[in-house]
């Protein structure tokens, strides 16, 4: 009897340590904000777009020298469009154009649409708790971010919520098609960075044109989001995805705009009234929350089986290939 409950307290343990390091990626993505403000050139979403996924893609998959196969040409191409593609261009759109944080509030509900379509596409039915735990999430990152300061922009709220879904539907897809045998998450973050780069670059040069002027601090700022922001970030994302649920990892979205949040506060001299507060601690407790629940453990036990097999091949023929 004691040899099950130690392997359910190592699960437990194994879980606890692969959700926190997956969080480090929204922790990250959560400076992007700050970053592109005070660092980057104003209104070139498109263009900042491109520089963090382009360069980052090329660049993993330089390092890990694996091309797509078969279906996964198709798979990749996918998975990078919604992902990066579409998500990127979309989620500075909605920067640049509302005010406050309007656009982490529409992205807060990314949650409820993972949980949505995990129920359409992986025939998963909706737990009433996933779906409470969502609306809670929601409701408290509204009370952190939005100011409800000046009119709304209609195009920067559709723009809001298109990424918002598009990211939603790439983490419910990655979950859905895993990875080729051989191929670990460094190389899927590389196809789909450049997969999702390559979709932007011909929108970027049209819509905008030349890229602008950069000074040192823009140069600065664009290589902190391509390489830490990015490729890093999404490698620890993707990695994450293969061991948890879609649902665990949808849970980990709001803690961008918190962290967003909390970096206004710390190094831009952002105040946080005591409804901040209140509302930061009910997002985090709804994070929390949503990484637990009933049916995971054996599920979680086959999923770090597998990134264990995945992480031995990163050394192994396929990726030397």
């Amino acid at each position: 009897m004691a040899i099950p409950a130690a392997t359910d307290t190592s699960s437990a343990s194994s879980r606890a340590a692969v959700i926190a390091v997956t969080a480090l990626a929204p922790v990250s993505w959560g400076t992007t904000y700050a970053v592109t403000t005070e660092f980057l050139p104003p209104d070139r979403p498109l263009f900042t777009a491109l520089v963090r996924a382009l360069p980052a893609g090329l660049l993993l998959l330089a390092a890990t020298r694996v091309l797509p196969r078969g279906v996964w040409w198709l798979k990749a191409a996918v998975l990078g469009a919604l992902n990066i593609g579409a998500f990127f261009p979309l989620l500075f759109v909605a920067a640049y154009r509302l005010p406050g944080g309007m656009a982490a509030v529409v992205g807060s509900v990314g949650p409820l649409l993972v949980v949505g379509l995990s129920a359409l596409l992986l025939g998963r039915r909706p737990a009433p708790r996933a779906l409470l735990t969502g609306l809670v999430a929601a409701f408290g990152v509204s009370l952190v971010v939005l100011k409800g300061a000046g009119a709304l922009d209609l195009v920067g709220v559709l723009a809001a919520l298109a990424s918002t879904t598009a990211m939603a539907a790439g983490t419910v897809l990655t979950k859905h098609w895993g990875r080729p045998e051989g191929v670990g998450p460094l190389a899927l973050t590389g196809w789909q960075l450049t997969a999702g780069g390559l979709l932007i670059a011909p929108i970027a040069a049209v819509v905008e044109g030349a890229p602008p002027a950069l000074d040192g601090r823009a140069v600065g700022g664009y290589l902190y989001l391509a390489l830490a922001n990015t490729a890093v970030g999404y490698w620890l994302w993707f990695r994450g995805i293969g061991r948890l649920t879609a649902t665990q990892a949808g849970f980990l979205g709001p803690l961008s705009p918190l962290t967003a949040a909390l970096v206004g506060w710390a190094a831009l001299g952002q105040a946080l009234t005591p409804l901040q507060t209140a509302g930061m601690a009910l997002a985090f407790g709804a994070t929390v929350a949503g990484q637990f629940g009933g049916g995971q453990t054996r599920s979680f036990r086959k999923a770090e089986r597998n990134g264990r097999k995945d992480s031995m091949d990163l050394t192994g023929p396929a990726l030397r290939r």
